[in-house]
């Protein structure tokens, strides 16, 4: 049986869904990634990357929170194989650090679903840019990113699940809050498929140990990312079904 620190952790980003949540109680830890801090004040950990502007940080902290900042999510999603093939954009860092830190039965995404609208508001905050669709070798496909995580989360007994009912680049479960407490525990799908991902990602040895894949982009090839984009996608079966509650 898997042992678990954490049972149930929500993960906000910015999306217009994300003040969905505002009214969603009993989860063991809150993770905020960026500004969506500002949608509810009992957020338990804010993490954002190098670049985010000191002027839209929190001014002050409670002693029920903190900063989860690059010394902490570099070594968590390199621990999982590193940024070139978890993707280097900050739900699936967010992810891989829950995952590694907090060790919880159940991650659970809102306002991560990184669709963005051609007209009206992008994020909860209005209009802003949308870094998941920037030309970055790690984010060819952000689906079989999201399928990665979720298997790499399963291989521990973790849950990954979508809480958003919108189009969601996310390939995650989708569920209901009100289930989230009678999940069980994930199980590989595919323990094989998952197995032969891994070994193709060690034989290709694509890894950059700060994490930023921009300034060694000239070493990586895509053809063969994309192989293991296909690998990850078969593995977990591109599941995007309802998950029910045991």
């Amino acid at each position: 049986m898997p042992q678990f620190k954490n049972d149930t952790v929500l993960i906000v980003g910015s999306g217009p869904n994300a003040v969905d949540c505002t009214q969603w109680f009993g989860f063991d830890q809150i993770i905020a990634i960026n500004n969506a801090w500002r949608i509810r004040p009992d957020w338990n950990a804010l993490i954002y990357p190098e670049d985010f502007p000191k002027d839209r940080h929190p001014p002050t902290l409670q002693p029920s929170q903190r900063r989860i900042e690059a010394d902490q999510f570099v070594p968590a999603q390199n621990a999982y194989g590193g940024f070139v093939y978890a993707g280097a954009t900050m739900a699936f860092t967010a992810g891989y650090w829950a995952l590694h830190a907090l060790r919880p039965r159940v991650m659970a995404f809102i306002g991560c679903d990184m669709v963005y609208a051609k007209t009206g508001p992008t994020h909860f905050y209005g209009t802003g840019a949308p870094d998941p669709l920037r030309d970055d070798i790690s984010l060819m496909d952000l689906g079989a990113s999201s399928a990665r995580l979720a298997l790499m989360a399963a291989a521990e007994g973790t849950r990954c699940v979508n809480l958003s009912q919108d189009d969601s680049a996310l390939l995650f479960e989708r569920a209901k809050p009100a289930d989230l407490a009678h999940l069980p525990a994930a199980r590989l799908p595919n323990p094989s498929a998952y197995g032969k991902a891994l070994a193709a990602e060690a034989r290709l040895g694509y890894f950059v140990q700060n994490g930023r894949v921009w300034e060694e982009a000239h070493r990586f090839s895509r053809a063969p990312l994309l192989h293991l984009h296909a690998m990850w996608r078969a593995a977990y079966g591109a599941k995007t079904h309802m998950c029910a509650a045991a």
